[in-house]
């Protein structure tokens, strides 16, 4: 090795110890008689020492000529430092230089490398090897390798097998876009890249395997948000003869390990809701309940009482921001511009103060008699300095709108804590919903989920009643983690894909592969898979799932850093027997 110690581990006890560094130079301090310059490498930072009478001329002067970001290699002797430092591990020495090597030189970097940084999102995105050797930075992707090594420490308890599935595969119609890789070899036909490696572990369990799990890349050609990407990384599990209480309790149990071995924090037992009460209460089906504020429905209290908005609505329902009463009317008028932003959708927004005297007051009084005012407030639990915000419209537009709101007053009450930790089952997902563009039902979460036995029988004339024997892991309002108990019978799955409007040719074409295994003794099986990154993000507090991928994309799907994707040059399109008239020229 180039070094005898790292830039983080130097202590007291070594004092007087001969070593030798190497890193790259933070910055420099030159006082006249003393320099110092701050060594950095993944481990650390320590401060180097030349002092004029007892270093070397020339090595002073060395010093005097690093640059930012230099790589260097420094001999010499610890002693304990006259001034410590205690924001640093190393705070306490310091060493003192007897021999300087400049093991390469570098050009000034385009912005600070430092823990507060004056680059910007784009500059550090281009020149993101740079941004890597920042601390937080680098802290983000230590996160995501201690959580990975968790997880399979885990699965590996548990006797899960990992198994590496193909990444070419095949392209499907259902769910978000492909990425497609033409075959050379294969004039006109592609591949495609995984949204999910879900045939595959169903076949393993077909092959036996009995319990399976893979940390696994994905790809998906959808629009770009904070929380996804281009490419993504699961968590992908699936067991062999089991019922989805085998699988909640085993990944609760992963979850809490999670917790405990990378936060420190033990989780009780993870509650559960039914997807009904999730879109009833909170008007999502990845409700955050850190904090209360649930919906409550004021049909009964609300209309036929002569407010045109209310008597027209399908749905009357509000929330109680606690202590809000006080807010201003510039305030409330912030809060009806917010709900009626194009995202959200809502034409206007009703609110009602609870006075001190527990009287109370609203924005549409001339409607509604004290009376009906204190029964809206008994609905609500409310107490004096509260404040009802009430929405009113179509249902499921109504209740999105009201949970964007709830969310917003969450978040301006203080109320979403990152360093609070609130995970819930949701269960009971509907196995289809109604597509009206394309009038036919279209999978809630993908074709191969199995319906409730129980509500079989209403296959043939109330298909969107079904509910899925499926499941969604939820943390403060982010969906980390969805998966099912999977159809393992060839008759089932055929008039799953019936009803999603499947051709028996189509259906044959697609997944005969699969639904032929199934005639070769399938086990009952299930499975789960966790947004790795979003879990990564979520322990580490941050909004972005970027900031826990080494080298992300950004929100156009570009890599700005290697400028990707690319034209490529006219021999390769004919190789790949691929000519359009609109492609880019290289």
């Amino acid at each position: 090795m180039l070094r005898t110690h790292t830039c983080g581990e130097l202590r007291p006890y070594n004092v007087n110890e001969e070593v030798i560094l190497t890193g790259w130079v933070q910055r420099l301090r030159d006082k006249g008689g003393m320099v110092w310059v701050d060594l950095r490498d993944r481990y650390g930072i320590t401060q180097l020492s030349f002092e004029e009478g007892i270093t070397l001329p020339e090595i002073i002067e060395q010093a005097r000529n690093l640059g930012r970001e230099y790589v260097v290699r420094a001999t010499g002797k610890v002693i304990e430092r006259f001034s410590k430092n205690d924001k640093i591990p190393t705070g306490a020495i310091e060493v003192k230089v007897t021999k300087l090597e400049v093991l390469n030189a570098s050009k000034l970097p385009p912005f600070l490398v430092e823990d507060e940084t004056d680059g910007g999102d784009d500059l550090r995105m281009k020149y993101r090897y740079l941004d890597l050797r920042r601390a937080p930075v680098r802290r983000n992707l230590e996160l995501r390798h201690r959580m990975m090594r968790e997880t399979r420490n885990y699965l590996d308890s548990l006797y899960f097998i990992e198994v590496e599935t193909p990444v070419l595969i095949k392209s499907t119609p259902e769910g978000a876009r492909d990425f497609v890789v033409p075959s050379r070899m294969n004039p006109g036909e592609f591949y495609a890249l995984p949204q999910s490696p879900q045939t595959f572990k169903q076949l393993l369990m077909v092959s036996g395997f009995d319990k399976y799990f893979q940390i696994v890349k994905c790809f998906r050609d959808e629009d770009l948000r904070a929380d996804r990407q281009p490419e993504f990384t699961q968590i992908d599990c699936e067991m062999s003869f089991v019922t989805q209480e085998d699988i909640l309790n085993t990944f609760e149990g992963f979850i809490k390990h999670m917790f405990a071995a990378v936060k420190g924090i033990h989780i009780e037992k993870l509650p559960r809701m039914t997807y009904a009460d999730a879109m009833r209460y909170y008007g999502s089906d990845k409700p955050d309940t850190r904090f209360d504020m649930r919906f409550v429905e004021l049909n009964a209290l609300a209309q036929q009482k002569g407010f045109p908005v209310f008597d027209s609505a399908e749905l009357v329902v509000g929330i109680n921001a606690k202590g809000a009463a006080s807010y201003t009317r510039k305030q409330l008028d912030e809060l009806t511009d917010f709900v009626k932003r194009p995202q959200i959708g809502a034409t206007g927004l009703v609110y009602a103060r609870v006075n001190e005297d527990g009287s109370i007051k609203s924005s549409v009084d001339k409607f509604f008699t004290a009376e009906d005012l204190a029964a809206w407030g008994a609905a609500f639990d409310a107490q004096p300095g509260d404040l009802l915000l009430i929405l009113a419209g179509e249902t499921f537009k109504t209740q999105k709108a009201l949970n964007e709101l709830r969310l917003e007053m969450g978040e301006r009450l203080g109320l979403r804590d990152k360093n609070v930790f609130s995970p819930l089952w949701v269960v009971d997902f509907p196995l289809l919903e109604w597509d009206e563009e394309t009038q036919r039902y279209h999978a809630m979460h993908h074709p191969f989920t199995s319906p409730k036995p129980e509500d079989l029988q209403l296959i043939d004339y109330r298909p969107g009643d079904i509910r899925a024997n499926a499941y969604d892991m939820v943390i403060n309002g982010v969906e980390v983690g969805g998966g099912s108990i999977r159809i393992h019978d060839r008759k089932l799955q055929e008039q799953m894909f019936r009803l999603l409007g499947f051709s028996t040719a189509e259906a044959e074409a697609q997944f005969g592969f699969l639904m032929n295994a199934f005639e070769y003794g399938a086990p009952p099986h299930g499975g789960i898979a966790f947004g790795f990154d979003r879990l990564c993000s979520l322990f580490g507090g941050s909004d972005s799932i970027r900031d826990y991928i080494a080298f992300p994309k950004n929100n156009s799907g570009r890599d700005v850093m290697i400028d990707a994707p690319s034209p490529i040059s006219d021999q390769q399109l004919d190789e790949l027997h691929i000519r359009m008239k609109n492609l880019p020229k290289s």
